[in-house]
């Protein structure tokens, strides 16, 4: 209760006795009147003339009079009553705060100390629940108040919300993979230094967020750029196995995540280039797999049309030995045209038109394979047109150099 509401409370009272007692002075005032005119009238219950609150009537009162004084004498008795209490309750108000706050210090240190003061999302329930059925099966909206008012407001202020400290703790994490994750992004388009560096955070972070699917992802990646820059055999192959081993637990631990099966699907066509046949054709079935459910997850990625596309331009290109080969590893070789190729590198016009050099050069190779000379030579004018920014453009380059002169280009 606030100092201000108990003074306001304290005076409306004192005010409302101040008028009951005018009533009462008046009253009594007329009583010495009429007991001076008519002494032998106003006798008690035990026949002694006196100040008695009990009447008997007499020939001078009216039955109706007499009921009205009764009533008046008990009026007064209550009002002296009440003095008695609102002066008892104006010493007190001073102290009222004080013992409040004690109340609730003592509370406080008594929740703290349990061990069990933290409760369960699932605890608050039943709480919740259990208060809202006692007071639905006949308690008193004031009982409510009066008994559980300060369980209540502890409960709604201290146990339901957690505290900032408890709030901070939660975020941190998620907020320090986002700041990671933004600069590793930021890495993986930058120089050689910066994709090597980007694979050396990501290991020193790996023990704290390897069980997070962007984080995986982002390591198959990393190990796919280091793979490209790599300048010996050796460190390719290493880099290309490691890679693979990281995309099958991030497949396995999300298989909901679109950019980690396609992640998966290069590791796995990189491999191709250190396998036996065997193992490469393996590969090519995992690779196909693989990027069909990242298209499934994620229908507008034009990487993963352009990788399918890749994917059906060289089976298409298989030579006979090697379908054989295929057939009689694993009984049914894998199929693709050159039409299938074609569709996909169109997809990722569709999707996003100039979305790279390379993909440009296969439509051309495309349309030079099927025959349509002069749509090819378009999409090779297309790919002159823009520029060797990554080295990627720099293969797409040599594409080109060889493909023009055979366009007329």
């Amino acid at each position: 209760m606030a100092q201000a509401d108990s003074k306001v409370l304290v005076l409306g009272a004192l005010a409302g006795v101040a008028g009951i007692s005018l009533a009462v002075v008046y009253y009594q005032g007329f009583r010495s009147r009429r007991r001076g005119s008519c002494p032998a009238f106003y006798l008690n219950r035990t026949n002694e003339q006196g100040n008695g609150v009990m009447l008997v009537d007499g020939p001078g009162l009216a039955t109706g009079q007499a009921e009205v004084l009764e009533r008046l004498e008990a009026l007064i008795q209550c009002v002296s009553e009440l003095k008695d209490e609102m002066k008892a309750l104006k010493n007190a108000l001073p102290t009222l705060q004080d013992q409040v706050r004690e109340e609730l210090r003592g509370r406080e240190e008594a929740r703290r100390a349990s061990p069990l003061h933290r409760t369960t999302p699932t605890r608050r329930k039943r709480a919740a629940g259990t208060i809202t059925a006692t007071t639905a099966g006949g308690r008193s909206s004031e009982e409510a108040e009066s008994e559980g008012g300060y369980m209540t407001a502890l409960t709604d202020s201290e146990e339901e919300e957690p505290s900032d400290a408890e709030q901070k703790d939660e975020e941190q994490p998620a907020d320090k993979l986002c700041v990671l994750l933004e600069r590793i992004d930021c890495l993986h388009q930058g120089t050689e230094s910066d994709k090597r560096e980007s694979l050396k955070i990501l290991l020193e972070q790996r023990e704290e967020f390897e069980q997070n699917s962007s984080f995986l992802w982002r390591l198959i990646r990393a190990y796919c750029d280091v793979h490209d820059v790599s300048s010996t055999q050796e460190e390719k192959k290493t880099h290309a196995e490691t890679g693979k081993k990281v995309g099958e637990e991030a497949v396995s631990l999300n298989p909901t995540c679109a950019e980690s099966h396609q992640w998966y699907a290069i590791m796995c066509g990189i491999m191709a280039e250190y396998d036996t046949v065997q193992n490469k054709i393996k590969n090519g079935y995992i690779f196909k797999d693989h990027l069909d459910k990242a298209i499934e997850l994620k229908p507008q990625d034009p990487m993963s049309y352009y990788l399918l596309g890749r994917w059906c331009y060289a089976v298409a290109q298989l030579s006979w030995l090697e379908r054989k080969v295929a057939a009689t590893l694993f009984g049914d070789p894998p199929s693709a045209t050159v039409d299938d190729a074609l569709k996909n590198f169109l997809k990722v016009e569709e999707i996003q038109p100039g979305y790279s050099k390379l993909n440009y050069v296969f439509l051309a190779k495309c349309y030079k394979d099927l025959g349509q000379t002069e749509k090819a030579r378009k999409m090779c004018e297309a790919a002159c047109s823009m520029n060797a920014a990554s080295k990627e453009d720099e293969e797409a380059q040599k594409e080109l150099d060889l493909l023009c002169p055979a366009l007329g280009v």
